[in-house]
């Protein structure tokens, strides 16, 4: 049974008073033991439309410029108990443009993953959607860095917390030298994020589900059974790569995949 929408409202203003604040919440699925996964997107969805200007009067005017996956490799599906990924939403206010400075003013307790960007030619919408689907509506892929942060208290997340929680999504960069998809192959193209000059994580394209084209695809036909679409223009955070590096004001941090392209920010107070 569905939670009644005043829950869920308040619910979602834990996760925002958590971000005006600076101070975690304490985990949703403690405040609320019968919060299910569809509760959560729910929630989700309600923050988004007030950042976007879609809820009360007065509220934010975000643009909605894409999507991340989250919970792509087996081992973290395995820790948050489920057998599939989640989605966030991509919002411009999100974006850091390559080579730029990340506030930590407004993070709580960020981490960094390196990953694959797909940017799309033409829209998606599920059902039935495939991976040669998205191969053919892919205009360019781009190395990205995402900067995962998260509202509730330590990191204490399940699913229903993370999805809540926007997928802990905070902000994104992406490199300015687009990959033609034919160049590569997604599933063998390595990873490195680096830390201040040293590798801090070492991944493959094989992290996402295998394949991030299956990644995405599985993202068209979840938002398709919700009446939502990829448009054309969307950037698509296919899942991270490697494993997750903590980050804080001073750091420099460079993603490269395969043997060139690649993309790079630094943290500042």
């Amino acid at each position: 049974m569905a939670m009644e929408m005043a829950r869920l409202n308040e619910l979602a203003e834990q996760l925002r008073r958590a971000q005006r604040t600076g101070e975690p919440c304490k985990p949703l699925r403690q405040q609320a033991p019968e919060l299910t996964i569809e509760d959560a997107y729910a929630i989700q969805k309600l923050n988004i439309d007030l950042a976007v200007g879609l809820g009360a009067p007065g509220q934010g005017t975000a643009r909605v410029v894409g999507w991340k996956i989250g919970v792509t490799s087996e081992a973290v599906q395995t820790w948050l108990g489920v057998h599939e990924p989640d989605f966030g939403c991509l919002l411009d206010t999100m974006t850091v443009d390559d080579g730029d400075a990340v506030s930590m003013a407004g993070l709580l307790q960020p981490r960094a993953e390196g990953e694959l960007a797909f940017v799309l030619s033409r829209p998606l919408k599920g059902p039935g959607v495939t991976a040669v689907d998205v191969m053919n509506a892919t205009a360019c892929v781009l190395p990205a860095i995402e900067i995962i942060d998260s509202r509730i208290e330590g990191w204490d997340i399940k699913i229903v917390d993370t999805v809540a929680d926007n997928a802990s999504s905070a902000r994104f960069a992406v490199g300015s030298r687009p990959i033609p998809l034919a160049e590569i192959d997604v599933r063998l193209i390595g990873m490195a994020l680096r830390k201040n000059g040293v590798v801090a994580a070492t991944g493959a394209g094989a992290a996402s589900l295998g394949n991030p084209l299956k990644a995405v695809a599985w993202l068209a036909n979840r938002l398709g059974a919700l009446g939502e679409e990829l448009k054309a223009g969307d950037v698509v955070l296919a899942g991270a790569l490697g494993p997750v590096v903590e980050v804080a004001a001073g750091d420099w941090l460079e993603v490269q995949v395969g043997s060139r392209d690649r993309v790079s920010v630094r943290f500042v107070a």
